[in-house]
C-alpha cells in the first residue's frame, strides 16, 4: 500500500510547476497594487500604512493558523519585541531602517524558534495556553525592561534614509517602502503556502496520524512554520515602528494576539486574501470609531458575533464557495 503513495512533495511538485498562479490570483493581486499606489494620493498615508503593516501580520499568523492549524494566543509577543528592538535600533544604535527593521525581524525570528520549539510538543488548548504564558512573558519583559522605557515605551524614533541616500521623513515616502515590504512579504506567503511545503503543512493539519504514517517529520514542519509566521510577524512589527516612530506596551499586549485572530477568522481563515480583508475592516473601524471610546471594543465584538453566524467561513470563505473558486 505504501508503494501505491506518491509522496506529497512530488504530487505537488509535479503540479505546481504547470499551472503557477491562478489567473484569477494574478488580477486579485494586481488589483490590490493598483490600489495600493493610488491610495496614499486620495487616503491619509500613515492610516494606509497601518492597514498594510496589519495585513502583514494577519496573513503571517494566517499562514500559522489556517494552513498550519495552530491556534497562537501569543503572537504579540514577536509582533511586538521586533516593533522594540527596531525602534531601539534604529533611535540609540543609529541603524538605517532597513538594517533596524532586519534587527527587528531576526530577533522575532529567533524569539519563534525557542518559544515554538517548546510550544509545539503540547497540542489543541494545551499549545495555545503556551504560547499565550509566552507572550505574557514578553510583555513583563518589555515593561521592566530598562531600553523599552517601561510605560512610555520608545517614542520619536527617528525614521531615518533607506541605504543612508533616500530620506524617509516623508509619509509619502515611507509609504512606498512600506508598501514594497508588505507586497514582497504577502508574495512570499502565498509562495510558501502553495510550495511543496505549504501542501505538506496543510496535510498535516488535516490528518496529521496519516502524515506521520507516511514518513514526515511533523515536528519539524510545524516548527518551520512557527518560525516563519513569527519573523513576518517581526517584520510587520518592525515595519509599525517606523511609521508611527514608537514602540509601546500596546504592541506586546494579549489585546494585539486577540485582534489579530479576530482579523484572520472575520476575513477568511485559510484562505489567502482573507486576512486582508479581515485586517482592513478593523483597522478602518477603529479609526473611523476612535471617537466612540471604549465602544470600539463593543462595536469590534458585535461585528465578529454577526460574522461568525453569517459567514462562518469568513467573509473571503463564503465568497469563495459561492465562486467555486478558491480566495
Amino acid at each position: 500500500m505504501a508503494a501505491e503513495v506518491e509522496p506529497l512533495e512530488r504530487q505537488v511538485a509535479a503540479t505546481a510547476g504547470a499551472g503557477g498562479m491562478p489567473r484569477h490570483h494574478q488580477l486579485i493581486f494586481a488589483g490590490l497594487l493598483a490600489f495600493a499606489l493610488v491610495a496614499p494620493f486620495v487616503l491619509y498615508p500613515v492610516f494606509v500604512m497601518k492597514v498594510l503593516c496589519f495585513v502583514l501580520f494577519a496573513c503571517a499568523f494566517n499562514l500559522l493558523l489556517g494552513f498550519g492549524g495552530l491556534l497562537s494566543f501569543g503572537h504579540a509577543a514577536y509582533f511586538g519585541s521586533a516593533s522594540y528592538v527596531a525602534a531601539h535600533a534604529a533611535k540609540v544604535w543609529g541603524l538605517t531602517p532597513e538594517l533596524a527593521i532586519l534587527c527587528g525581524t531576526a530577533t522575532a525570528a529567533g524569539l519563534g524558534f525557542v518559544f515554538g520549539g517548546l510550544a509545539i510538543r503540547r497540542a489543541g488548548i494545551y499549545f495555545a495556553m503556551v504560547t499565550l504564558a509566552f507572550a505574557q512573558m514578553v510583555y513583563f519583559f518589555s515593561l521592566q525592561a530598562p531600553f523599552t522605557g517601561g510605560e512610555d515605551g520608545i517614542q520619536s524614533v527617528p525614521r531615518g534614509a533607506l541605504l543612508g541616500l533616500f530620506s524617509l521623513e516623508s509619509d509619502r515616502t515611507l509609504y512606498f517602502f512600506v508598501l514594497a515590504i508588505v507586497f514582497g512579504g504577502l508574495l512570499l506567503i502565498y509562495r510558501i503556502i502553495h510550495s511543496p511545503f505549504g501542501q505538506v503543512m496543510k496535510a498535516i493539519r488535516d490528518n496529521e496520524p496519516r502524515a506521520v504514517s507516511l514518513g514526515y517529520r511533523v515536528q519539524r514542519y510545524k516548527l518551520a512554520v512557527f518560525v516563519l509566521s513569527a519573523t513576518l510577524a517581526g517584520l510587520a512589527g518592525s515595519t509599525k515602528a517606523l511609521v508611527f516612530q514608537l514602540a509601546s506596551l500596546t504592541d506586546v499586549h494579549w489585546s494585539m494576539s486577540g485582534e489579530v485572530v479576530l482579523m484572520t477568522l472575520l476575513g477568511g481563515m485559510g484562505t489567502v486574501f482573507g486576512p486582508i480583508v479581515g485586517a482592513a475592516t478593523i483597522v478602518t473601524m477603529q479609526n473611523y470609531l476612535a471617537g466612540f471610546g471604549a465602544w470600539v471594543t463593543v462595536t469590534q465584538g458585535v461585528i465578529f458575533v454577526v460574522g461568525v453566524l453569517l459567514f462562518r467561513e469568513g467573509i473571503v470563505g463564503v465568497l469563495s464557495r459561492w465562486l467555486k473558486k478558491p480566495l
